[in-house]
């Protein structure tokens, strides 16, 4: 009878591919078949497709009609291909107009009932289309938000099948007449800001830690008893740093968007993201992975904000271990037989662990019921080569009564604006190169040319390097912190003090205890 086309998009990772989907109605027995690498997913469109169109009052042809997914090497997955099919579909059957369908990307999983439903991804999917030069998207009314906030793309949010046969018939000049989008559902209950440094109780070391983690992009271990206030530190640290960008957003809402519908109220705010999961999580959650398709883990969740592993000896060894090559790349991949997928990674790390398995072995530990096996057993799990790749390792004591006594600290505010202050001098500083932050400069640099800092100013890190208690890694990252100190100080160099207290501020004596 007829033949339609228009566009969806195929992910692979946060990367999109456009994919032109074709139907052909023709004579023969009713039968209807989709090719082009689908998965059992996509497959099983065919009978929400027809059931959908039917109770919409846009019947199917009783035709053979046969969908093509092109290309056809590319894996198609998910039911985000439900609408363009349904489309392509009506399109051949000449109830949709040819002309303006053929260059609009649809995205979308259709119900029995001709309802558009919600999917993954559509953020992604809506700035790969944008950069093949799609300025037309429709999409199902809960992904309406998060496909709006790509720039130079018209969204059109439509409930059903019938509403969008009626945008169709209305549609001219060659394009889909423009209707608002619903507004956002703000929930005027969260509060990002809620949680303040000023909530801690003394600490002033680990808070310091803190500081000079935001200001400078180094990832942090704190180690201390139950109720010294860890979890609390690592929860205020997301208070303190920036908010995004509008470019760093749209990533960390990508990486979302993979994992359901972006919520109304997360996609207007810019705040770093902070993920926190259970010490029995997989190391497929962690770092990405599962069966069929692949999905981002919390290293990927936590792009441009922060990891935080509660517990983290209890974590597994193979999980923690896989945490160093995403550390050192900010980028992770997940790789099977058939495809590789990169998912961004470039994570603040924030461990927090006790001194022991009973979390009792502080100061004289009286009380402590460990055997030392135990408690070498338990910081083991960690691993010198992942602890190596922090720069900020702090022991926490007990807070006592005249830590109660003293007055609270400075605000999340007060705080952020010198992190604040310090990340444009390190901006200007690093102006040309790949970083603009001093925890992800490289050591070369550092060691080398402009910014080679005297021998009397890096005589006592020379002399740890010299006697082993430091790695070739770890002299790099103190140096890295050490520029972040002399930042918050307004210092235009780190001086001999400013690199001794970052050599403090990693000393791994205490942690290892």
């Amino acid at each position: 009878m007829g033949f339609g086309r228009t566009r969806s998009v195929a992910l692979t990772g946060l990367d999109g591919a456009l994919v032109q989907v074709e139907a052909d109605i023709a004579q023969g027995l009713p039968h209807f078949a989709v090719s082009g690498l689908p998965d059992t997913a996509c497959l099983q469109s065919t009978d929400r497709v027809k059931a959908g169109t039917s109770n919409s009052g846009l019947p199917l042809p009783q035709r053979r009609i046969t969908v093509n997914l092109s290309p056809a090497s590319i894996p198609k997955a998910g039911t985000a291909f439900d609408l363009a099919i349904a489309v392509a579909a009506l399109v051949g059957a000449q109830v949709l107009p040819a002309e303006v369908a053929e260059e609009v990307v649809h995205l979308g999983e259709v119900g029995l009932d001709g309802t558009i439903r919600p999917v993954r991804g559509v953020l992604p999917s809506v700035l790969a289309a944008a950069a093949h030069g799609v300025r037309d998207v429709v999409v199902p009314l809960a992904n309406a938000r998060e496909a709006a906030l790509v720039p130079g793309v018209r969204v059109h949010a439509v409930p059903d099948l019938a509403t969008l046969h009626h945008r169709y018939a209305q549609a001219k000049a060659g394009r889909l007449p423009e209707v608002p989008l619903p507004a956002a559902e703000r929930d005027s209950a969260s509060d990002p800001g809620a949680k303040d440094l000023a909530d801690v109780v003394g600490q002033p070391e680990a808070r310091l830690a803190v500081e000079l983690a935001a200001a400078g992009g180094h990832h942090l271990f704190l180690m201390g008893p139950p109720g010294a206030g860890k979890t609390m530190l690592a929860e205020r640290l997301v208070s303190v740093l920036p908010r995004l960008e509008p470019q760093q957003s749209l990533e960390v809402l990508a990486v979302r968007s993979l994992l359901g519908p972006v919520p109304d109220a997360l996609a207007a705010e810019a705040t770093p993201p902070f993920v926190a999961p259970h010490h029995s999580a997989s190391t497929a959650a962690i770092v990405g992975g599962g069966s069929g398709a692949i999905r981002p883990g919390a290293v990927s969740q936590a792009h441009h904000g922060v990891l935080f592993l509660d517990e983290a000896p209890e974590f597994k060894v193979t999980t923690l271990q896989a945490l160093r090559q995403p550390l050192e790349s900010g980028e992770v991949w997940v790789s099977r037989a058939r495809s590789s997928v990169r998912f961004p990674a470039r994570f603040q790390l924030v461990m927090a662990a006790n001194p022991c398995p009973c979390g009792l072995g502080f100061g004289k530990g009286a009380e402590c019921s460990c055997r030392p096996q135990a408690k070498r057993a338990y910081m083991s799990k960690l691993g010198g080569p992942l602890l190596d790749r922090v720069d900020l390792q702090v022991a926490m004591p007990a807070i006592n009564l005249a830590a109660l006594a003293e007055t609270s600290g400075e605000s999340s505010d007060v705080v952020a604006a010198r992190v604040a202050d310090a990340r444009e001098v390190q901006a200007a500083r690093w102006s040309g190169q790949p970083w603009t932050l001093n925890g992800h400069a490289s050591g070369s640099t550092l060691r080398r040319g402009t910014f080679r800092l005297a021998r009397g100013v890096t005589a006592d890190l020379d002399r740890a390097l010299d006697r082993g208690q430091i790695t070739l890694r770890g002299y790099d990252r103190i140096l890295r912190l050490g520029w972040t100190v002399a930042d918050l100080a307004g210092h235009d160099s780190p001086d001999r003090d400013d690199l001794g207290l970052a050599l403090t501020l990693r000393n791994r004596g205490p942690v290892a205890a």
